[in-house]
């Protein structure tokens, strides 16, 4: 007998395959994810997802030798991947959260951005390509936000939109981002760690890691084996992105993270 759940019917049309069991996991704050146990005893994770992009992006990592979860089917609104090892913890697998983030930034591409736009919830993710990093980060992921903050730091991120060239380069390395990297976004298994729900682009390497410094405290075995540690203006100026991604979607309670941010670049 079907599970009643639309991603679990979906997904039966997509394997020709019959579902006997679908559960909730956690997390999906943008799009519903479910575990969807099959007739023939395999389980599957299956995800809302317009367009392949998820897809596309997974597809992109497993190339450049990250380790994600297998793409079994997709089409223009489901993806349906292979179910990942999450036993063991994130504090015991920083040092391999390195080693797989530096196999993903060793690849490049041919310019900055990504050859479609998407969106995170409501915010829209614009990934129009450029060939200056620095124009690229100022347009699509600063100034673009400040209609949706407070005047003041709508005022503080233009200061800030004025001197970028001053805080980042212009011409790094355009490696392939997961783009929404956190301890969330990480399967910590027996083999080592799995990476999630992507948003990937091509661009500064420690865009990646100014995320992941905002919401964890990577530990040294990170670095290690990553082999680069950021500066504090270089963690604050990619955190930032984030913070007011989370000011748009998720309230005025992410305006005082926004605040130190903007605070540690002097604005």
């Amino acid at each position: 007998m079907s599970i009643s759940h639309p991603l679990a019917e979906a997904a039966e049309r997509l394997l020709d395959a019959r579902a006997v069991g679908c559960r909730l996991l956690a997390g999906g704050d943008l799009s519903a994810v479910v575990r969807v146990t099959l007739a023939d005893g395999r389980a599957v994770v299956v995800k809302a997802s317009p367009n392949c992009v998820e897809a596309d992006m997974l597809r992109a990592m497993k190339a450049a030798g990250a380790r994600v979860p297998e793409v079994l089917a997709a089409d223009d609104d489901l993806l349906v991947m292979a179910v990942a090892d999450d036993t063991d913890g994130l504090a015991r697998q920083w040092g391999d959260l390195g080693a797989q983030l530096k196999i993903l930034h060793s690849a490049t591409g041919n310019g900055y951005g990504w050859p479609v736009d998407y969106a995170f919830g409501r915010v829209a993710i614009v990934n129009t390509p450029a060939p200056d990093w620095v124009d690229f980060w100022r347009d699509n992921r600063l100034v673009c936000l400040q209609p949706h903050v407070p005047a003041d730091m709508a005022r503080r991120i233009g200061g800030l939109a004025v001197r970028l060239g001053d805080v980042i380069p212009a011409r790094p390395r355009p490696s392939l981002l997961h783009g929404d990297l956190w301890g969330g976004n990480v399967l910590a298994g027996r083999d080592g760690v799995t990476l999630i729900d992507p948003a990937c682009y091509y661009g500064d390497a420690s865009v990646d890691l100014g995320m992941l410094s905002l919401f964890d405290c990577p530990e040294n075995a990170f670095y290690t084996n990553y082999g680069y540690r950021p500066d504090g203006e270089t963690l604050a100026v990619y955190g930032l992105w984030p913070a007011l991604v989370h000011v748009c979607l998720f309230g005025h309670g992410y305006l005082g993270l926004a605040d130190r941010l903007l605070k540690r670049l002097g604005c």
